[in-house]
C-alpha cells in the first residue's frame, strides 16, 4: 500500500526554468471525425496529468462503433490472435517498401489519433544539404559549431550521441564519414522514419499498439545520450519522451519498508533538472554525473552509477514505484506489490526492453555537505611516464579506503602527443568537510610530493550536493568517431598485491598501445547485494570501473578505423576480462559488441530477465542493442565488417 505525506508539491519543468503549467496537449484529447480518441482517468491522485490521458478499452470500442477504418491497428494485444501468429511468422520487421508498410492514409489516421504529434524524420544536419527543403547555410554553420553540444542536440527528435551506429548518413559536410564510404549527401539512414512527440500516455499506447500490430521496429528516445545506438533504427517508429517533464516532491512517501521523502519524475526529467529540484526542496537524489543524461530512462533502468553511489547505491536502488506502458499497450503501475516481477526487471534490467516507462518515484536523501577536488597533471622531462604510473599506483593502493569513506572519483588519462595528460574531473567526498578531506588524503599527497607530481588541486567544500556536482562535472561532449569497452575490477583485484600488480600493468598496457582511459573509484554500500532488483550483481563487488576508448578522424581510411575498432574488442578488452573472471561491466558504457554479453551485463540475473522478457513481450515489440532478448534477433548488415549496423534490417534468427 502506498501513501503520501501532508504535502505533494507538483512542478512542471520547461527548458532550464521552473514554472507551473499544464502541457498544451493535455488541455484537449485527440478527436477523429468528431470521435474522442483518448480518455481522462480521474480516479487516482498518484498520476501526473499527462498520465491520466489514456487509451482504454472503452475508447477503442467507441472508435470501432463509429466504423473508423483500420482501428484494429491501434487495439490492445489479444493473446493467441491470428495477428500475433502472423507477426511471429515474419522473418524481419516491416520496412518501407514492404507489402505491410503503412500507407500514407494510415499514417495520417495515426497522426490524427495522436492529436498531430507525429513527426516525419528530417535529420538535423539536413539543413546543410540543398536537396532538402530545410536547407539553411547559416543554420548549418551553427549546427556544425555545436555538433558536440548535447544541450543543443537533445532538442532534436532524432539526434543521438552514438552516430557511428546510425551509419553517419547525414553529417555536417566537413564531418562526412569517408571511412564508411559516405559521400557529400544526406539520407535518413538508421534514423527512425517517424517520431511520436509524446505528451500523454494515450499517444505512447497508440504507438506501441500500432508498431506491434504492423510489426514495425519500435525505439524509445529521451535525450539520445547513449553510447550504444539504442535510440535509432532503420525504418523504425520512435517514441520521444523528452517532453514529459513533470515532477512531484513528497515530504513523506510510504511503500513497503520505505517511509521518507521522495520525488516522482516524468520520463523527460534530466539529471540537471533532478538535482536542481533536490536543492530547491533541501534534499539529495542519486543521479549521474552527466548533466544532460535522462534520469528516468536507460540510465536508471540500466542500473545507473552516481557520484553518490559509494554512499547510497545505484540509481536503480532508489526506485520505489514506476508507471509503464507494456508491449500489450496497457498502462500499469509496478512496485513491490503491483506487478512486482516487472518492477524487479526494470530496476537494472535495461531500458527499451519491457516497456515505455512514463515516470518513476525515487528516494530523496538528506541534504549533505560535499567536498570536491579537481586537478590536471601532464608528464614532462622531469615528471616522466614511469613517475606518472608510480603516482597512479600510489593512488590505487588506497582505493578501498577512499570508497569505504563514501568517496567517488571520475578521472581520465589521455594522450597528448608523446606526453600523458591526466585530469581528475572530480573527486567527490560526500558528508565530508574540506578539513576532513585534506586529512584523509594527506598520506597520498606526501607520496606524490616525493615523486614530484606537478599538480595544484582545487579543493572546495559545498553545503549541498547540487552545487558540488554542478561545479565539478563539465558538460560531456558528443564525440563523432569513438568506440569504447569497459570492465568492473572487483575489490579482490585491488587489495591482493599480485592481482593489483597485474591490474595496473593491464591498464597501463592498453594505454601504452594507444587507448585512452576513463576511470572511476567507486563501491556499492555494505549489504547492497541484498537489494532485490535486477542490477548486475558484479556492481556490488566493484572497486574500480575502468573504460578504455579509441578515436579516429572522419577523414581516416576505412583500414585505420577498422583496425582500431577491432583492436579494442579483440585485443585490449579480452586482457581485462581475463583478469576479472566472473565479473562484468556496465551496459550503458560498454563495448557495443561485448563478448558473452549476457554474463557481462546481467550476470546471474539473466535467466530470470530473459524469462520475463518472453512473458511480457512475446511478440518482440521492444528491441535494443545488448538488451535482454537481443540474441533472438540480428542486423542484416555490418559497419566496418564487424559492428551491427542500425542502418539495416532487424530480423529474427
Amino acid at each position: 500500500m502506498r501513501s503520501w505525506g501532508r504535502v505533494a508539491k507538483r512542478t512542471r519543468l520547461v527548458a532550464f526554468g521552473l514554472l507551473t503549467a499544464v502541457p498544451l496537449a493535455l488541455t484537449h484529447t485527440p478527436v477523429v471525425d468528431g470521435v474522442v480518441a483518448a480518455e481522462n482517468i480521474t480516479d487516482t491522485a498518484s498520476l501526473f496529468a499527462f498520465e491520466t490521458v489514456q487509451l482504454t478499452d472503452r475508447v477503442i470500442a467507441n472508435l470501432s462503433s463509429h466504423q473508423l477504418s483500420d482501428i484494429s491497428l491501434f487495439s490492445f494485444r489479444i493473446n493467441a490472435s491470428s495477428a500475433a501468429k502472423k507477426r511471429q511468422s515474419r522473418k524481419c520487421k516491416t520496412y518501407p517498401g514492404d507489402a505491410g508498410w503503412p500507407s500514407e492514409r494510415i499514417w495520417k489516421l495515426f497522426d490524427a489519433l495522436l492529436g498531430g504529434a507525429l513527426i516525419k524524420t528530417v535529420p538535423d544536419a539536413a539543413v546543410c544539404y540543398r536537396d532538402w527543403s530545410v536547407f539553411d547555410a547559416l543554420q548549418c554553420q551553427t549546427l556544425t559549431d555545436n555538433w558536440g553540444n548535447s544541450s543543443v542536440r537533445i532538442e532534436d527528435p532524432t539526434a543521438i550521441r552514438s552516430i557511428l551506429y546510425q551509419g553517419m548518413t547525414c553529417m555536417p559536410p566537413n564531418m562526412t564519414a569517408s571511412f564508411l564510404g559516405n559521400g557529400p549527401n544526406c539520407t535518413v539512414g538508421g534514423f527512425p522514419e517517424y517520431t511520436v512527440k509524446a505528451t500523454n500516455v494515450a499517444q505512447i499506447q497508440l504507438a506501441v499498439n500500432f508498431a506491434r500490430e504492423l510489426d514495425l521496429r519500435l525505439i524509445i528516445k529521451n535525450t539520445g545520450h547513449d553510447f550504444g545506438g539504442k535510440s535509432v533504427g532503420k525504418g523504425a517508429l520512435s517514441i520521444w519522451t523528452h517532453h514529459l517533464k513533470d515532477a512531484i516532491f513528497y515530504e513523506r512517501y510510504t511503500t513497503g519498508s520505505y517511509s521518507g521523502p521522495a520525488f516522482k519524475f516524468g520520463a523527460g526529467i534530466q539529471v540537471f533538472e533532478a538535482n536542481k529540484l533536490a536543492k530547491e526542496y533541501g534534499v539529495s537524489v542519486v543521479g549521474g554525473e552527466g548533466k544532460t543524461v535522462g534520469h528516468v530512462g536507460g540510465y536508471t533502468q540500466g542500473g545507473g552509477h552516481s557520484p553518490l553511489t559509494s554512499l547510497w547505491g545505484m540509481a536503480a536502488d532508489q526506485v520505489l514505484s514506476l508507471e509503464i506502458v507494456t508491449a500489450d499497450g496497457r498502462f500499469i503501475t509496478a512496485d513491490s506489490e503491483a506487478n512486482p516481477d516487472i518492477f524487479w526487471a526494470v530496476r537494472g534490467g535495461g531500458g527499451s526492453t519491457y516497456g515505455v516507462v512514463t515516470s518513476m518515484v525515487v528516494k530523496a536523501h538528506p541534504k549533505i555537505k560535499v567536498t570536491t577536488m579537481r586537478y590536471n597533471i601532464t608528464t614532462d622531462a622531469n615528471f616522466t611516464h614511469d613517475k606518472f604510473w608510480a603516482a597512479q599506483r600510489a593512488y590505487i593502493d588506497n582505493f578501498a579506503q577512499y570508497a569505504d569513506l563514501g568517496y567517488y572519483s571520475y578521472f581520465r588519462i589521455r594522450h597528448s602527443g608523446d606526453e600523458i595528460f591526466h585530469d581528475m574531473t572530480s573527486w567527490v567526498a560526500p558528508n565530508t568537510s574540506e578539513v576532513e578531506f585534506r586529512t584523509n588524503l594527506a598520506p597520498l599527497f606526501k607520496k606524490w610530493a616525493a615523486l614530484g607530481v606537478p599538480f595544484r588541486p582545487i579543493i572546495r567544500e559545498y553545503d549541498n550536493y547540487h552545487d558540488a556536482w554542478a561545479d565539478g562535472f563539465p558538460q560531456e561532449p558528443w564525440l563523432v568517431t569513438m568506440r569504447q569497452a569497459s570492465r568492473f575490477f572487483p575489490r579482490e583485484n585491488l587489495v591482493d598485491e599480485e592481482k593489483k600488480n597485474a591490474t595496473v600493468d593491464a591498464i597501463r598496457g592498453v594505454f601504452d598501445e594507444g587507448a585512452s582511459l576513463i576511470m572511476f573509484n567507486i563501491r556499492n554500500p555494505p549489504d547492497s547485494d541484498k537489494i532485490d532488483n535486477a542490477v548486475n550483481p558484479a556492481w556490488r563487488k566493484v572497486l574500480m570501473f575502468a573504460i578504455m576508448f579509441t578515436t579516429w578522424n572522419t577523414t581516416s581510411s576505412q583500414e585505420v578505423a577498422t583496425n582500431l575498432s577491432r583492436k579494442l574488442t579483440f585485443e585490449w578488452n579480452p586482457r581485462w576480462i581475463e583478469l576479472t573472471p566472473g565479473s562484468g561491466t556496465y551496459m550503458s558504457e560498454s563495448d557495443y559488441i561485448e563478448p558473452n554479453w549476457q554474463q557481462s551485463f546481467y550476470g546471474s540475473n539473466y535467466a530470470r530477465l530473459y524469462r520475463l522478457k518472453q512473458e511480457w513481450d512475446p511478440d518482440g515489440v521492444f528491441y535494443a542493442q545488448n538488451a535482454v532478448g537481443m540474441e533472438d534477433w540480428e542486423m542484416s548488415e555490418m559497419i566496418l565488417g564487424h559492428l551491427p549496423s542500425q542502418n539495416s534490417k532487424l530480423c529474427r534468427k
